[in-house]
């Protein structure tokens, strides 16, 4: 029977893709950095963005934004051309990947913010550094350094956050709720495409908060500005707050 195949629309991405029976595909430095130029090379001629990665020992995640429906291209290639350089260089032959790779698209501003922190906390979830910034093989550090890489110049930290990176290390160490993110998992299988960089008034948006209101009243506010459309992080902007506060306060609502 044929597969089916994917429904490609414009918007975010997360891509997982493990190794054949999760054997490790990365096993050097050197293997890393290859798939790193690899997927970067591929970026800049497929026209796609890329927001953040992490590459683990046998699988890795990606969040990618198209605006054309070339992503089943672009990972073809990508899986394609390390594994020929793979299998040359380990001197093996047959299937590195364990099959198609996973993808759930991206439905809403909350599922962006949860995808961000949980692709950058892999190597600290698995016990595999204490800090972030010990793992070498993620957007993490890139985004810290002064000079970002091109297949990184046009991720949404860098637009948001470039030269705040205090601001970019709150937003990234905030707690991942895993519950949560399963449901919004499964929840991207809708394919609901609201537009996540929608920016209503941002005048509206300050006349909203121009009273001295007690902490209270300014959640209440937080939450209703959140749901006329306004994103966290300029809700957090006009507030003078850090998006992850905002998100906590929008997180604790909907309870």
């Amino acid at each position: 029977m044929p597969r089916k195949p994917r429904i490609e629309i414009a918007g975010y991405y997360h891509i997982v893709n493990r190794g054949v029976d999760k054997m490790p595909v990365f096993r050097h430095r050197k293997d890393y950095e290859y798939f790193e130029e690899l997927m970067c090379s591929l970026i800049r001629s497929h026209n796609i963005t890329l927001h953040n990665y992490c590459l683990m020992s046998n699988h890795y995640h990606l969040l990618i934004e198209i605006t054309q429906p070339n992503l089943s291209k672009f990972m073809r290639q990508l899986n394609m051309n390390y594994a020929i350089y793979f299998n040359k260089k380990y001197k093996r032959s047959g299937h590195l990947w364990q099959g198609r790779f996973k993808s759930w698209y991206v439905t809403d501003e909350a599922y962006l913010y949860t995808l961000m922190c949980y692709i950058e906390q892999n190597p600290l979830k698995a016990g595999m550094v204490e800090r972030l910034e010990e793992y070498p093989y993620s957007s993490y550090n890139h985004f810290l350094k002064a000079q970002t890489p091109a297949c990184l110049s046009e991720s949404w930290i860098i637009r948001h956050y470039r030269k705040d990176k205090e601001a970019i290390r709150k937003l990234l160490y905030s707690e991942i709720d895993t519950a949560q993110l399963q449901e919004l998992k499964a929840a991207s299988s809708l394919l609901e495409a609201p537009n996540i960089d929608t920016k209503p008034d941002i005048e509206k948006l300050k006349k909203m908060f121009d009273e001295r209101d007690d902490i209270r009243t300014r959640n209440a506010k937080i939450v209703q500005a959140y749901e006329q459309g306004y994103s966290q992080h300029m809700i957090a902007n006009v507030l003078g707050i850090s998006q992850p506060a905002v998100h906590g306060v929008i997180k604790r609502s909907n309870k």
